[in-house]
């Protein structure tokens, strides 16, 4: 990679990833774009990326090699409004693959856990497996792996993706997913509110610390392209917990928390549906992927981090 867009830049992930690409590539071959202008802003573009002329200027003026699509509505917006999930989720992938068509770029696209229906195998999800999900950010994500295996093997597009967990981040704020609740729950326990939690206290799901996120994004984008069979997208699992797991972990640094539970029939009918545990083993084999953080770890870390911030 050389001269990279990130499209959707300010998002959870995209703020994130800006920052972390710049300190590997250097500012000014990483060029931000959302819909939503920063003043002030070095090294940023405003694009809608439904808008295929405006993201092939981006890419044209800029001589960029490299696409970071993120634009997505997450899984409970999505059911709140399926017509514009499509609209958007499928648009921008499409407009970037058909941009990285025509200036032999490489893209990146997030997948998820989201694309898993209830008849995958709930613990050690495989990374070939019947795919029926039941929401429309899950129908999205598998026909984005699709599509996006379709423009590698018809066009040679260089598409690559991973199905990420749940994300938490002592950073961003979490943008209207299902598991935003395990980022939710730090914030009420450092404020000493009753955090009031959305799904069954054994409902367990699996989740990534936004380091290892960002890990690992980088790392299969270096990949040599030789040792990748799947290509979109890898299994990528670093923890799985239940919500009454990560409180007694929470409760560890911060005794007073209270939690009580106000089940959201939305967010529990998805999370129902989603892997307790995948199995990453091939994406271990092909581009030698490895968590670095566990739930000890990114708890003792939310904590502190997210503390200063809170001050």
């Amino acid at each position: 990679m050389k001269k990279i867009l990130i499209i959707g830049a300010g998002g959870q992930i995209g703020s994130e990833l800006t920052t972390h690409l710049r300190s590997i590539y250097g500012q000014h071959n990483v060029l931000a774009a959302d819909i939503h202008s920063t003043p002030g802003e070095e090294d940023f573009v405003q694009l809608d990326a439904l808008d295929a002329a405006a993201v092939a200027q981006a890419v044209r003026e800029n001589g960029i090699d490299t696409i970071f699509n993120l634009v997505a509505l997450l899984s409970a917006k999505g059911e709140a409004n399926p017509q514009l999930a499509w609209r958007v989720n499928m648009g921008a992938l499409m407009n970037a693959l058909e941009v990285a068509r025509e200036y032999n770029c490489s893209v990146f696209t997030p997948s998820s856990i989201g694309a898993f229906g209830p008849d995958a195998p709930k613990d050690l999800t495989p990374q070939d497996t019947p795919m029926h999900p039941t929401t429309i950010y899950g129908v999205c994500k598998v026909a984005g792996e699709l599509l996006s295996n379709y423009y590698f093997q018809r066009f040679g597009v260089d598409a690559r993706s991973v199905r990420l967990p749940g994300v938490i981040s002592s950073q961003a704020l979490p943008g209207g997913g299902t598991t935003d609740y395990a980022v939710e729950i730090f914030y009420a326990a450092l404020r000493g509110e009753r955090f009031v939690c959305p799904v069954p206290h054994d409902r367990f799901m699996d989740m990534i610390y936004m380091p290892d996120v960002l890990q690992a994004m980088v790392q299969l984008m270096e990949a040599n392209p030789e040792r990748l069979v799947h290509r979109n997208g890898y299994n990528v699992a670093a923890m799985s917990f239940s919500p009454e797991i990560i409180a007694a972990e929470i409760k560890k640094h911060i005794p007073g928390l209270e939690m009580v539970y106000e089940i959201d029939p939305v967010k529990d009918a998805i999370s129902a549906g989603w892997p307790n545990l995948m199995d990453d083993s091939v994406a271990r084999a092909e581009w030698g992927w490895n968590p670095q953080w566990g739930l000890a770890e990114m708890t003792a870390d939310m904590i502190e981090t997210l503390g200063r911030r809170l001050r």
